[in-house]
C-alpha cells in the first residue's frame, strides 16, 4: 500500500490543480482569510503603501491633465482587492493630495475587483465605502484579470469593454501575480527544460477542506528539455530564451499568465497602461539564479515569488518603460509599468516615483518599522509619534505600539497630551474595519479617558457603538466621562440606561456612589 495518497499525476507548473485549490480557498473563507489573520496582508495594504500609490496616481493624473487629457475619468482597477483596506488608504490620501492642488485634473474612480463574490458583497456594502461610492470615486467588480473581457461596474451599473476608456488604465496588482498561475522551469548549462509537478498527501486528501489540504500537499517534479518553442506567443518565448545566457543554474518561474494578464487590461484602452505592482520578487537577474525546487509555502493559501524581471522586460518589448527600485528591496518590490511609446513624457509619474520609492519607500519602512519593533521597550513619546507619522499613520502598526504608548503617556506634558491627540485623530481618520478582533475605536476611547480628554473618549466610545454596537463596558465608560464632564442630567440618563440594557451586569454597582457634588 503507497505511503501517499495521489492527488494529480504530472501536468505543467501552471496546469497542476494546486492553483484551483488556492482559488477554493479563497473562494470558501472570503474576507475572513485576512480578518482572522490566515492571510499575510499588511505589508502591502498598510496606509504607507498606500500614500505611496496615491502619489503615483497623482503623478498619472497630472501628465495626463499636461497633456490636454483632463476631460476623461481615468480608472483605477485593483486586481484581487480582498479585504479592500489598500483601495481605502489610496482613496483617503489621494482625496487630500488632489484637494491641496488649484490644478484642473481629470476625474478619478477607484474600481475594487475580486473573483470572490463574498468579498465583493463585503466592499459594496461597507459603511466606510459608502461616500466614496456615492460620489462616482469608487466602485465594485467582478473580475477575472486573465478571463473576463468586460468589467461591469456594479454600483453604476456600467460596462467598460475594450478599447472604451479615453485615458491609461491604472491596475494594481498587489500580492497578486504572486498567487496566479505560474510555469516554472530549469535553466542550467544554456538549456531550459520545463518543470511539471505531481500532487500527493500523506493523509487522505477526500475531505480535506483547501487549507488543510495545501498544508499536506506533497510535490514532485519532473523535467523535459525543452525541444521547441514553448509558448504560443512569441514574446514570452523571446523573454524565456534570453534567460539561457542570463543565467547560470535555477529554478525560474515565468509569469505567462501575468503577461496574459497585462495584455488583457492594455486592451481597454489604446492610451496605455500603468501597472503598479508590490510582492516578494525580483528584477535583477543576480537574483533570480541559484534558486531550487521550490517548497510552497502556505499561509492559509500559498503564494510565490514574482518574476519582476520578465515582466519588465515584456513592458520594455512593447515600447514601455519598466520602474524598479535602485535601493531599497530587502523585504518586498514596488513595479511600476508604464505601457506607452512616450513613457519617458510622463515626468510627474517617473518623478513620483523617485521621490516616494527610490528616495524613500515603502521597503524602507518596513525595515525601520522593524527597528521600532526591537526597540520599542526603549521608545519615548516623541521617537513613536515619530514612527506612527513616518508609517502614515497606519492602525495596524499603531496597534502595535500602543502598550508602549500607554506606559509612557503617564506623565506628559499638556503639549504632548495634544500632539498625541493630534496622532490618534488621524490614525482612526485611517482606520478601515475588515472586523479584525480588535475594537479599536473602545481602545482609543479608553486612552482617550486615560489622557483626560473626555469629549474625545465619548466621541470614541459612540464609534465603537456605530460599528459593534452597545456594550456594558462602554456604558460604565460613559458614565464616568458623564462623571468628570460634570454632566449630571447626562450621567443620571446614561446610568439608567445602562441597568435597564444589561439588568445582570455588576459593573454598574458602585456608581451610584460617586458624589455629583464632588469638585
Amino acid at each position: 500500500m503507497s505511503d501517499f495518497y495521489e492527488i494529480e499525476s504530472f501536468q505543467a507548473f501552471s496546469e497542476s490543480h494546486i492553483w484551483q485549490i488556492n482559488r477554493d480557498f479563497y473562494q470558501q473563507v472570503g474576507i475572513e482569510a485576512w480578518s482572522k489573520g490566515m492571510v499575510p496582508h499588511h505589508m502591502t495594504s498598510n496606509s504607507m503603501v498606500g500614500k505611496t500609490y496615491a502619489e503615483l496616481i497623482l503623478g498619472l493624473l497630472t501628465d495626463v491633465a499636461a497633456k490636454g487629457g483632463a476631460k476623461d475619468k481615468v480608472y483605477i482597477l485593483e486586481l484581487g482587492a480582498g479585504h479592500g483596506r489598500l483601495a481605502f488608504h489610496i482613496l483617503k490620501h489621494l482625496e487630500r493630495l488632489t484637494g491641496l492642488l488649484d490644478t484642473d485634473l481629470p476625474d478619478y474612480c477607484m474600481v475594487v475587483s475580486d473573483i470572490v463574490d463574498q468579498n465583493l458583497d463585503f466592499l459594496i456594502k461597507h459603511p466606510q465605502l459608502q461616500s466614496y461610492l456615492e460620489k462616482g470615486l469608487l466602485d465594485v467588480a467582478y473580475f477575472d484579470a486573465i478571463g473576463s473581457k468586460e468589467i461591469h461596474l456594479q454600483y453604476a451599473d456600467k460596462t467598460i469593454r475594450p478599447k472604451d476608456l479615453n485615458q491609461p488604465l491604472v491596475a494594481i496588482g498587489n500580492y497578486f501575480f504572486d498567487s496566479i498561475p505560474n510555469d516554472l522551469f530549469l535553466i542550467k548549462d544554456q538549456e531550459i527544460s520545463a518543470c511539471s509537478i505531481s500532487l500527493s498527501s500523506k493523509e487522505d486528501p477526500k475531505d480535506m477542506d483547501p487549507q488543510t489540504l495545501l498544508k499536506n500537499l506533497q510535490l514532485t517534479y519532473q523535467k523535459t528539455p525543452l525541444e521547441k518553442p514553448f509558448f504560443e506567443d512569441a514574446v514570452s518565448n523571446e523573454i524565456l530564451a534570453e534567460y539561457k545566457n542570463l543565467l547560470q543554474d535555477t529554478h525560474l518561474f515565468f509569469p505567462h499568465k501575468g503577461i496574459q494578464c497585462l495584455n488583457n487590461l492594455r486592451a481597454f484602452s489604446d492610451k496605455g497602461l500603468l501597472l503598479l505592482s508590490m510582492d516578494k520578487g525580483f528584477h535583477e537577474t543576480h537574483d533570480l539564479d541559484q534558486k531550487k525546487e521550490p517548497d510552497i509555502v502556505t499561509h492559509g493559501s500559498f503564494s510565490l515569488w514574482v518574476n519582476y524581471h520578465a515582466l519588465g522586460r515584456y513592458c520594455e518589448k512593447q515600447g514601455g518603460k519598466a520602474l524598479f527600485p535602485s535601493f531599497s528591496t530587502f523585504h518586498l518590490e514596488i513595479a511600476c509599468l508604464l505601457f506607452s511609446e512616450e513613457a519617458e513624457s510622463y515626468q510627474y509619474t517617473n518623478a513620483a516615483y523617485q521621490r516616494f520609492v527610490n528616495d524613500y519607500g515603502p521597503d524602507d519602512f518596513n525595515s525601520l518599522k522593524k527597528i521600532g519593533y526591537n526597540n520599542v521597550s526603549k521608545l519615548m513619546l516623541i521617537d513613536l509619534i515619530a514612527l506612527i507619522r513616518m508609517g502614515a499613520y497606519d492602525s495596524t502598526f499603531f496597534v502595535k505600539l500602543f502598550p508602549r504608548l500607554k506606559q509612557v503617556s503617564h506623565s506628559i506634558s499638556t503639549n504632548q497630551r495634544n500632539r498625541l491627540a493630534q496622532t490618534i485623530h488621524q490614525v482612526w481618520d485611517l482606520y478601515f474595519n475588515i472586523n479584525e478582533p480588535i475594537d479599536l475605536a473602545y481602545e482609543l476611547g479608553g486612552f482617550f479617558y486615560d489622557l483626560g480628554f473626555y469629549e474625545e473618549a465619548l466621541q470614541y466610545f459612540q464609534y465603537s457603538i456605530n460599528e459593534s454596537g452597545q456594550k456594558p463596558d462602554i456604558y460604565y465608560n460613559q458614565v464616568l466621562c458623564y462623571f468628570q464632564l460634570r454632566k449630571d442630567v447626562l450621567f443620571t440618563q446614561t446610568l439608567k440606561e445602562a441597568k435597564l440594557a444589561f439588568p445582570e451586569s455588576t459593573l454598574f454597582e458602585h456608581l451610584d456612589t460617586l458624589d455629583l457634588a464632588a469638585v
